[in-house]
């Protein structure tokens, strides 16, 4: 609930059904029919006791760890559970497609030996669907060698400062749409993902669709082209 930029935004209502942004990342995540098991990772402060009320009417597993080191965070989550790899999404990406998910799991498990798989090493997707996996032991490299940011960012150790020792996998998709941005910081990007949900329905959209519509309606595209991400050092 703690984004510097737009506080809340994980549990403002999308759409008619009244939809948390959190649900619809859930709901992604459960129609991809790709994970064994599913879990919120918030934090310990008083403010997400929100979040972890509303994982409970959601019906999904919560744990809560440390604010800032995110990476301890899921560690302490992945403490009892027996698998193999973690995929990681953001809640702020309300538009997820499920068969990007799916295919990212598929890719995985199709490659031995794979420390780490992600749509946006070489990123053609709208920023706001991407996906990412990291093996068990990946995982458990970065939290004994990852410092400063890299352990709010989780998994950014790996592709950098250990990517020379590490197998990395990048998933291209086309058309290339690294342009255009469906993830949700500010009011700005609320506007863009209203607009498309008010347009194309409450149902998860699929990547080519979503791309498609958008790139007919530049206006759309125009409400938010002017934000731009943290820096990995800043967020």
């Amino acid at each position: 609930m703690g984004s510097t930029r737009l506080p809340g935004k994980v549990l403002r209502p999308l759409g008619e059904g009244g939809r948390s942004v959190l649900g619809w990342v859930v709901r992604a995540a459960r129609e991809s029919e790709a994970l064994h098991d599913l879990l919120v990772a918030t934090t310990t402060l008083p403010d997400d006791d929100v979040v972890a009320e509303e994982c409970a009417r959601l019906g999904v597993a919560c744990h809560r760890g440390p604010v800032d080191d995110v990476l301890t965070r899921f560690t302490q989550a992945m403490d009892g559970r027996p698998g193999e790899a973690v995929m990681r999404f953001t809640a702020d990406c309300p538009l997820l497609d499920p068969t990007v998910i799916k295919e990212a799991a598929l890719v995985f498990q199709a490659v031995p030996g794979l420390d780490y798989l992600s749509t946006s090493l070489a990123r053609t997707l709208p920023r706001g669907l991407d996906v990412e996996i990291i093996g068990r032991a990946a995982l458990e490299r970065c939290d004994r060698e990852a410092v400063a940011y890299h352990r709010t960012h989780v998994t950014s150790h790996i592709y950098s400062e250990a990517a020379d020792e590490s197998r990395l996998l990048g998933l291209a998709y086309h058309p290339v749409a690294a342009d255009l941005r469906v993830t949700l910081d500010t009011e700005d990007d609320w506007a863009l993902i209203s607009r498309v949900v008010g347009e194309l329905g409450d149902g998860c959209v699929p990547v080519r669709t979503l791309v498609s519509w958008l790139r007919a309606r530049p206006e759309v595209c125009g409400l938010n082209a002017h934000v731009r991400q943290k820096a990995l050092q800043d967020a």
